[in-house]
């Protein structure tokens, strides 16, 4: 079902830009409405979204109100405003417009729902479903057992972080850049940069060694939160740094001994594009 819905926007352009700040990608309403409409004239695209727009405000969907507006180049070469949204808006878009095309959609975002559901009442099954992916993908059994530690050190570390009282979302994001920037050197932003990466994992693009050294970091400072029990988040962030500095001192020794950097621009696309190599 996704690739049946995937290749619908593969035999059209669809318009799309990428934000640094956000790090998302924003598609062109527009351009998805003419796909899914099968609608080759932009100005009927556009009527179409304009109608299909005005009934939305009518039932009360925040759909339009999550449209943002950018400049994108058109077929004349110019750049003009042109409604945008990300993966999300699109999704809740496709799922409005009464289509054979958007049907694709509909089906396989229902059965992403129901596994979605399944994992929750079994993470046995999302574990399952996990280590199937990552193998399809390409990836070892030895790098897959690593990513699946790493995933328990991870979730060790976020409930501690819970029970410190550690707001989910941004405070999240901040300490665990401090961590990341403590034993890489590279914010999480740098390091997916430095990987060249935008949606992607930044832990699905490491190797061993790097998810190892990742790994110590997070269960370094569980560990030291467990003990010194922070009351504040300026605790929670210095103690994060402490996590990470460890880790980094190691990295630091690793690379004196070996010559090599650590911290490397490898990632998934780079080492598995036939689904065949393995990150070692």
């Amino acid at each position: 079902m996704k690739e049946t819905a995937i290749k619908l926007f593969e035999q059209k352009k669809v318009r799309s830009v990428w934000n640094e700040d956000s790090e998302q990608w924003y598609f062109s309403v527009i351009d998805i409405i003419s796909v899914l409409t099968e609608q080759e004239d932009y100005k009927k695209a556009q009527s179409y979204w304009t109608t299909l727009k005005s009934r939305l405000k009518k039932e009360g969907s925040e759909i339009v109100t999550n449209c943002d507006k950018l400049k994108l180049v058109a077929s004349d070469g110019k750049n003009y405003l042109t409604d945008v949204a990300n993966t999300e808006t699109i999704f809740r878009l496709i799922q409005s417009v009464p289509s054979p095309n958007a049907e694709p959609f509909k089906l396989w975002i229902a059965k992403v729902a129901r596994e979605r559901i399944d994992e929750i009442e079994n993470p046995e099954i999302g574990i399952d479903r996990l280590m199937e992916t990552y193998l399809k993908k390409g990836y070892s059994k030895e790098w897959i057992n690593q990513r699946l530690k790493s995933i328990e050190v991870r979730k060790e570390l976020t409930d501690e972080w819970d029970e410190r009282g550690v707001k989910k979302g941004e405070e999240y994001a901040i300490l665990t850049d401090e961590i990341t920037k403590a034993w890489s050197g590279l914010s999480v932003k740098e390091y997916k940069k430095h990987k060249d990466l935008k949606r992607e994992n930044l832990r699905d693009n490491m190797t061993n060694l790097e998810l190892v050294l990742n790994m110590l970091a997070e269960a370094t400072t569980t560990e030291i939160s467990k003990e010194k029990q922070p009351k504040t988040f300026a605790e929670n962030k210095n103690i994060a740094n402490q996590g990470g500095t460890i880790a980094g001192n190691t990295r630091k020794e690793i690379e004196e001994k070996t010559g090599k950097k650590v911290v490397t621009a490898t990632s998934a696309k780079t080492i598995l594009p036939a689904k065949k190599k393995k990150i070692q």
